[in-house]
């Protein structure tokens, strides 16, 4: 294990002091640090030895940074560039508060607070697709919540900067957290701001009901739930939603990019104003009705079929008896 990967409170690097690790991920190690020359408290996120080694996730770490120094706004954690460093390591704000999926790990948040906090993300969101960002893999583990609805949006490894020209390498396709990725990301296209909306209205309705929409597994029947089935209906995972914001879920969590909201700002009107929502006639809603219905139906034939062996062999241990 070599130096970098395995800095302990007390060392020095260049001007930040250590204080403690506090995340380890794939590609790096995080840790918390004091700048000696002003006392600001820091992250300091140190690429493993073996990253360093590969040209493409190397790249793939300098185009996070890169991203991040080019972000400002309060709603996403900074990245500063400090040409002091003796090596390759991103000194970033340190993000108080705890981490979105630590709130979820309790089940579902208060409307109101869900609401806002899904407000906060689409500020956030209208800022960095404003910049030719798109994150592309937004999820629980890279929001920070602060107080009740305060964000900071993290974790821009696979995100593509437009304005650069930088679009994943060829490496983001593969990657994304099955259950938040978009149905386009899943079939390895490159994806644009409505991504990022999907991934907020799985997010949202996760914030409200307590589970994910789309269920399995492992990645390939996740994936394959969210490209050919439909969700429980949000008012029949948390019955005290309205039809309004049911709706606006619906809008968010649709398939085909073209007819989801188009961005984040008209995702967060609806929000802000949901009496003013327009509610559909949904074949979701009818899909589901018909799968309810035929659901006990299908369980029988299922159970059923399961006794028929169990049948056979009681025959035929009563024949060999006699």
């Amino acid at each position: 294990m070599g130096y970098f990967d395995a800095l302990q409170p007390g060392e020095q690097l260049d001007a930040y002091r250590i204080e403690e690790q506090v995340a380890r991920s794939g590609m790096a190690t995080i840790y918390r640090a004091t700048d000696t020359r002003d006392g600001r408290v820091l992250a300091i996120k140190v690429p493993h030895p073996d990253i360093e080694a590969d040209p493409v996730l190397f790249d793939r770490f300098q185009r996070e940074a890169a991203i991040g120094q080019k972000l400002q706004h309060p709603g996403v954690m900074r990245v500063f560039d400090d040409e002091q460093r003796s090596r390759v390591y991103m000194v970033m704000e340190w993000c108080e508060g705890r981490l979105l999926r630590e709130l979820l790990n309790d089940g579902a948040l208060p409307q109101d607070r869900a609401l806002r906090i899904a407000l906060a993300l689409l500020d956030a969101l209208a800022y960095i697709h404003g910049q030719g960002i798109v994150h592309r893999d937004l999820k629980p583990e890279n929001i920070f919540v602060h107080g009740d609805s305060d964000i900071k949006l993290i974790d821009f490894g696979i995100a593509s900067d437009a304005s650069a020209g930088r679009l994943g390498l060829g490496l983001a396709p593969a990657l994304g957290t099955p259950h938040y990725i978009s149905p386009e990301r899943a079939k390895n296209k490159r994806g644009d701001p409505r991504t990022d909306l999907y991934s907020l209205g799985v997010i949202l309705y996760e914030m409200l009901t307590g589970a994910v929409p789309f269920r399995g597994n492992n990645r390939v029947e996740i994936i394959h739930d969210r490209l050919l089935n439909h969700p429980v209906p949000p008012t029949v995972a948390n019955p005290a939603l309205s039809p309004q914001l049911q709706e606006a879920l619906y809008r968010a969590l649709e398939r085909d990019p073209k007819k989801r909201y188009a961005s984040a700002g008209d995702f967060a009107r609806d929000l802000q104003h949901l009496d003013a929502v327009t509610v559909a006639q949904r074949p979701e809603l009818r899909d589901w009705q018909i799968r309810r219905r035929y659901l006990p139906r299908k369980i029988a034939q299922y159970s059923a079929l399961a006794l028929i062996p169990v049948a056979i062999l009681l025959l035929l241990l009563l024949f060999f008896r006699h």
